[in-house]
């Protein structure tokens, strides 16, 4: 049964965002769980922002403000070709050829800066480390790689079969025994699901990771 359309249910839906990427106090994240279990709405959207919200991991925050430049000499070529094909025509040309010209360059200039974005150089991915996976529900089949980062280890999960709609969490084991919530995810029945579940655990810590239903049992582990 769908949660009632009211504000309570706005705010919590407010809170979907924060959810995915692991915030909230405990009590929040606890309100947030109870009332996924109850909206299928809520679910789907859920399900939507999870993978959005993994891929932040991936962004450098000092890398934000640069901008890409234009190829060294474009201007220059711009404004020369002009220049001569300005020469070549006659003084009878009617003024809003100048204005072609100047609309020229500013789509010249767009395209550069467009090209520099494209070119722009690409920080080398993470190496990725396939880790073995137990699967404790028959119904599941899985494959995990494992990413090293300096904040943590990213689990990248791929499988099918987790029951569509149920909630899943995922933890990460440290090497002394101790669990680390590392995200949580929707089950999307045979469909093929991929999904990237992020620790503060550093690789080095790590000891392995498991995947739990709504109800505690465990569905899949593996051991680093």
């Amino acid at each position: 049964m769908s949660a009632p359309q009211g504000p309570a249910h706005r705010a919590l839906r407010e809170q979907l965002g924060v959810y995915a990427l692991g915030g909230g106090d405990p009590a929040e994240r606890a309100a947030v769980r109870a009332h996924l279990d109850g909206c299928a709405a809520c679910r789907a959207e859920l399900a939507e922002l999870t993978p959005v919200a993994a891929r932040l991991a991936d962004v450098d925050p000092d890398r934000l403000d640069e901008l890409a430049a234009p190829p060294p000499g474009l201007g220059e070529a711009v404004l020369a070709r002009i220049a001569a094909e300005s020469g070549a025509r006659t003084a009878g040309r009617r003024p809003q050829r100048r204005g072609w010209a100047l609309a020229a360059v500013a789509a010249v200039a767009a395209a550069a800066f467009g090209v520099g974005w494209l070119v722009r150089p690409v920080p080398p991915q993470p190496p990725l480390e396939r880790v073995a996976v137990q699967v404790d529900d028959a119904g599941i089949t899985a494959t995990a790689d494992v990413v090293p980062h300096t904040w943590g280890v990213e689990v990248k999960l791929s499988g099918a079969g987790f029951t569509a709609g149920e909630v899943y969490r995922v933890s990460v084991r440290e090497q002394d025994g101790d669990e680390v919530p590392a995200g949580e995810f929707l089950g999307t029945g045979p469909a093929e699901l991929d999904c990237n579940l992020n620790s503060s655990v550093l690789r080095a810590d790590a000891a392995g990771f498991r995947v739990v239903d709504a109800g505690g049992a465990v569905v899949l582990s593996s051991d680093f």
